[in-house]
């Protein structure tokens, strides 16, 4: 079988032409993910349920020239998920990327949460981003367009130092098992899933465990906490044409904070 030829050095990060869907984009990586996607060309579609948050994201989006979409969802109602791709499809076109950023941490021990906070997290975290990963992949199958799915993980998913997060550190690694077996569901239909797997990295969700627990910089090997910007080269080499081949993989992004 002859191998298709593909242009030397087989790199780029243009996504002009693209609709990315990135949820959780009203603050933390989630906002940061929607400003690089729309850096890049991609046309965003900003998903999160604090719409004033993403109204500002969208102004600053298209004072940059680009163009943004804000649209309200709550991960946790299907019938919500189903409806924001929806209108991100009418509006934009097919949604060929989607970040699947939005989730919730628990920061409580396992014995001591209610129903409702595990109910919270499992929908936010597993149910939710496994029906909008369908929703954007039957779409998609069915145009028979390509597509580049990103699920965010976390080194919490490989790591537990009993943090009170144990629920958070289940649905993490629920989200890396679920890259790697919708990447073979997937793989016929040219639909790429993968996963980037980020250490302590600032964000309002940080910026809580830090009131509650304190600055862990100084424990850390590098003294610092992982500034989102760190993540922006995984991020566009996933959704890029460059990743064409890199389906089923999870990036660790810690900075050495753990032990291998």
């Amino acid at each position: 079988m002859t191998p298709q030829s593909y242009a030397s050095p087989h790199h780029g990060n243009d996504l002009t032409g693209q609709v990315a869907l990135v949820t959780g984009a009203s603050a933390g990586l989630g906002r940061r993910f929607a400003l690089i996607l729309a850096s890049a060309g991609a046309t965003v579609a900003a998903a999160a349920r604090r719409k004033d948050k993403l109204e500002e994201l969208g102004e600053q989006i298209e004072r940059g020239g680009g163009r943004c979409l804000p649209i309200s969802l709550d991960m946790t109602d299907p019938d919500q998920i189903v409806a924001a791709v929806d209108t991100a499809e009418r509006a934009l076109g097919p949604v060929q990327i989607l970040v699947n950023n939005a989730g919730v941490n628990d920061a409580m021990r396992a014995h001591k949460m209610p129903l409702e906070l595990i109910d919270s997290v499992i929908d936010t975290n597993i149910r939710g981003p496994y029906l909008l990963a369908c929703e954007v992949a039957r779409r998609l199958i069915a145009a028979k367009l390509p597509g580049r799915i990103v699920n965010l993980s976390s080194m919490t998913a490989y790591h537990y130092d009993g943090g009170a997060a144990a629920l958070y550190s289940i649905s993490k690694a629920a989200s890396i098992r679920m890259t790697e077996v919708l990447a073979v569901e997937w793989a016929r239909y040219g639909i790429n899933v993968n996963g980037i797997a980020p250490g302590l990295t600032a964000s309002e969700m940080t910026d809580g465990l830090i009131a509650r627990t304190g600055d862990p910089s100084e424990r850390l090997p590098r003294k610092r906490i992982i500034d989102p910007a760190m993540l922006d080269g995984s991020l566009l080499l996933l959704c890029s044409p460059a990743a064409e081949a890199v389906t089923g993989t999870v990036i660790k992004i810690d900075d050495a904070q753990f032990p291998r």
